[in-house]
């Protein structure tokens, strides 16, 4: 008897997990559209039927011009890259690709500034 993906714990996590590692080297290495840039892919959520996933990325460059060309680029080429991870995928769908940028990062980084602001503002309150 067929068992359903449902069954079959973790399963999903590890699909986001293979097409994250598939992705990253497909735009590394096979992705020639200059606007995408350097990026970084941080995660993948996928939709339990897998008709959709949601990829989030960074970039080196967070200018919001460097993001809207690396999500127009990606938007552009998301046929190839759908087309690619058909190639090295076994499963029964491959999911539409939407991109979002991860601001996550730079979020962490400013928090940690502003600690670290506040941090010397309170020794050099003590020292005084």
């Amino acid at each position: 008897m067929a068992r359903h993906s449902k069954s079959i714990p973790g399963r999903g996590l590890r699909v986001a997990d293979q097409i994250q590692r598939d992705l990253s080297e497909i735009i590394a290495f096979e992705l020639k559209d200059p606007r995408v840039g350097m990026i970084t892919i941080t995660e993948v959520q996928v939709t339990p039927d897998y008709a959709h996933a949601k990829i989030f990325f960074t970039t080196l460059n967070d200018s919001e011009e460097a993001v809207q060309n690396a999500i127009t680029g990606l938007h552009k080429a998301s046929g190839f890259l759908r087309g690619q991870l058909g190639r090295r995928l076994t499963i029964h769908m491959i999911p539409e690709l939407h991109f979002v940028h991860d601001r996550s990062t730079a979020r962490g980084m400013e928090l940690s500034r502003l600690i670290d602001e506040a941090n010397a503002s309170r020794a050099k309150d003590a020292d005084e």
